[in-house]
């Protein structure tokens, strides 16, 4: 049996895929968004069905308990330039489950992936790991259908689990939040569904490429893939087919090893384990240093009791008119556990931007990674890319005033950008927000000194991090699974 580090690498450096052709993929995806009904309306929260706002405490909560709640929080920190404020947020404490099936067919692994339809995405349907479902989703709290393949990954008694990880979401908008992201194999037969579909990692990688085509759920487990087993720690990017070769029965054919420039400097900076400009034990002697530096105090209180904010008949919103409101939405979907329903949402002010710097540190490839306090963290710091703009405004701001290395980002020249995409937040709780995903590759002029509470980490560094529960914010995560080697 190859390590399932081989056979995820196998699979990143093949497009090869008798299933799906990538030509043939868009049509597909584009046939399977029109063959559906699907409506998105705004109401007001008059018109929400089993939604209510609680007397006492102003909450917005579903009759059942469960699913989310709209709540309010106290946020009290010394980090940042505002130490205090309140503000909504979404309270889910269950925990849900982001699966990906996969199955190995002539020693290439593909990806069982659907098209879904949320009801905040910006095009309504896209690109979602096999099983995407709350607690409350896959036991049927609606008393709609059990969401598909759900039984391949409660019994896994015949699967082979190769990543099992509770990862946090966006620490700005929920409280404490984490999924289950989990990637198994199985040998069995698997009926494939309509709106589903086999790819390869690298089809998806490619797909990645492209405006708000895989959803944020998909980027986060996929982020969670390592590539790295020992046979392949650093090894030269010359030598890769050589023991690709001997350590698995793929046709050479099917393996693309022929880099670009910058494709090269991924894969060194994925491999390499010598080169890094600073060991693991000190990340985390600095990360460790911060989450002491820094305090977070987080005190749940009524929605209503939340400064600053106000509700109308269709919205809670800032007196500012800034950061982000709450709204209401009916859906009617026919391709849904149930076809008909409605939620609130939280509806962003603006385009935000998340991006990584990189730079050639000791001939690597190494990513500027900022430790950012959020008040739904877990444990008050995660580790963030370069620059992270998503509730505010930061046109608004002066320059002086706006946060580290925005004004380079903003400011970059056509030859330093390595990705510029915009990529969808999770359309299931966010109503079109959108966010532009930036890869930004400096050169000598750049300062290798930064603030104390940024250190410079190489991909194979980041991706060792991803493996454990709350170090890599969702962000800093769906950025890097941008990141695929053809």
């Amino acid at each position: 049996m190859n390590s399932k580090e081989m056979d995820f690498l196998v699979s990143a450096l093949t497009e090869y895929n008798p299933f799906m052709h990538s030509d043939d993929f868009m049509n597909w995806f584009l046939s399977r968004k029109r063959i559906h009904e699907f409506h998105i309306d705004q109401i007001p929260f008059s018109k929400l069905r089993n939604w209510s706002f609680d007397h006492s405490s102003g909450n917005l909560v579903h009759t059942s308990g469960k699913f989310f709640s709209i709540e309010g929080i106290w946020v009290d920190t010394n980090a940042g330039s505002i130490s205090q404020w309140s503000q909504p947020i979404i309270n889910q404490p269950e925990i849900g489950v982001l699966g990906i099936l996969t199955k190995k067919i002539d020693g290439i692994l593909y990806c069982l992936m659907q098209v879904k339809m949320e009801p905040g995405n910006i095009n309504l349907v896209q690109l979602a790991p096999t099983l995407q479902a709350t607690r409350s989703n896959y036991t049927c709290v609606h008393k709609g259908k059990i969401p598909p393949y759900l039984e391949y990954f409660l019994d896994k008694s015949d699967a082979r689990v190769l990543i099992d990880t509770l990862q946090s979401e966006q620490g700005a908008r929920f409280l404490r939040k984490r999924n289950r992201n989990i990637i198994i194999e199985t040998s069995k037969e698997i009926p494939l569904g309509e709106d589903y579909c086999w790819l390869t990692l690298g089809q998806i990688h490619k797909l990645l490429q492209f405006d708000n085509i895989v959803n944020m759920d998909a980027r986060t487990v996929l982020s969670c893939i390592p590539f790295v087993g020992r046979e392949l720690e650093n090894i030269k990017t010359s030598a890769l087919l050589h023991v690709i070769k001997a350590h698995s029965h793929v046709e050479e054919k099917h393996i693309k090893t022929d880099f670009d420039e910058f494709k090269t400097r991924i894969v060194a900076s994925a491999f390499d384990t010598t080169h890094h400009l600073h060991t693991s034990d000190e990340i985390i002697s600095w990360f460790t240093e911060l989450k002491v530096r820094y305090l977070l105090k987080v005190e749940r209180i009524p929605l209503k009791y939340v400064k600053k904010w106000r509700r109308t008949d269709d919205a809670i919103v800032h007196e500012n008119g800034k950061y982000f409101s709450v709204i209401a939405v009916d859906v009617q979907a026919d391709n849904r556990e149930i076809t008909s329903w409605t939620q609130p949402l939280i509806k962003p002010q603006n385009v935000g931007i998340v991006a990584y710097i990189m730079k050639n540190i000791n001939g690597v490839l190494h990513f500027l990674v900022q430790a950012k306090v959020e008040p739904g963290n877990f444990d008050v710091v995660e580790m963030a890319p370069t620059v992270q703009c998503i509730t505010d405004s930061y046109e608004q701001d002066k320059p002086e005033d706006r946060q580290p290395f925005l004004n380079y980002i903003l400011e970059a020249s056509k030859d330093q950008i390595r990705l510029s995409t915009l990529q969808s937040e999770e359309g299931g709780r966010f109503f079109q927000e959108n966010n532009r995903n930036i890869l930004i590759e400096v050169g000598d002029e750049f300062p290798l000194e930064i603030p104390d509470n940024y250190l410079w980490m190489t991909m194979n560094q980041l991706k060792k991090f991803i493996k454990y529960n709350n170090f890599v914010n969702v962000e800093g995560r769906c950025l890097i699974a941008a990141l695929g080697f053809i």
